[in-house]
């Protein structure tokens, strides 16, 4: 918001306009992490379950984990 407001050659500062958000209870959109791409040196693994043929229940199990984005970091969210 600073940036944009100096942009259009109004002097601000960048501590005021924290304040007045604040106050107007505005949160800033930052850019998210990029938690899709694979970090330096990641291990890629082969499917396994191709050609394999599921016929029984219990045979294949599944687990997903999902990021939930938070004011301070993140929460898990751990699906079997």
């Amino acid at each position: 918001m600073t940036r944009h407001l100096r942009n259009e050659d109004h002097a601000v500062n960048e501590k005021r306009i924290r304040r007045l958000m604040r106050l107007m209870e505005l949160m800033p959109i930052y850019q998210k992490p990029n938690t899709s791409k694979p970090a330096k040196g990641h291990k890629a693994y082969s499917y396994l379950l191709r050609g394999l043929r599921v016929d029984r229940p219990n045979q294949v199990w599944c687990v997903d984990i999902t990021y939930l984005p938070m004011r301070r970091g993140f929460l898990y969210l751990v699906v079997k």
